[in-house]
């Protein structure tokens, strides 16, 4: 009897486990090429996985989240010019009663950055938000921190 009731625990505990695991569709990664000895880009890509697919840059008022970029300069570098992406797919969306921009599958977005020394840490954050034909999750944030040397 004992026996039995720690096999139903278990499978219990293992159940609750699957169905309370976060799902995370997007998953980030980045990298960074150093122009010369005064301008790096730094390369951050979403990789989305089949059926969900992140917001654009400049989605329009009352539609869902955009993708952002908080990149604050310090005394290593400073931003030269705004975060840069392919053009989005496009599509209307009933919830929101609007086109709105979307990625799917992947993106890469770049930031160039102008160096004041021989290398910077450049750290930032993502904000975005993903969603699938059925469902949105609530808004996320990846911070990134890469060396440019």
């Amino acid at each position: 009897m004992k026996k039995l009731s720690l096999l139903i625990a278990v499978v219990l505990f293992t159940i609750t486990g699957v169905v309370a695991q976060i799902h995370q569709p997007v998953k980030w990664t980045t990298a960074v090429k150093k122009l010369n000895d005064k301008e790096g880009v730094i390369f951050i890509k979403a990789t989305v996985d089949q059926g969900w697919h992140i917001y654009g840059l400049n989605v329009p008022d009352g539609g869902p989240i955009s993708t952002t970029f908080t990149i604050n300069p310090t005394k290593e570098f400073t931003l030269n010019g705004k975060v840069a992406a392919p053009a989005p797919k496009s599509k209307y969306e009933k919830d929101f009663k609007m086109n709105v921009p979307y990625y799917e599958k992947e993106v890469v977005f770049q930031q160039k950055v102008n160096l004041t020394g021989k290398s910077a840490v450049v750290k930032g954050v993502v904000e975005f938000m993903v969603c699938d034909a059925e469902r949105c999750l609530p808004p996320d944030e990846y911070a990134f921190s890469v060396t440019i040397k």
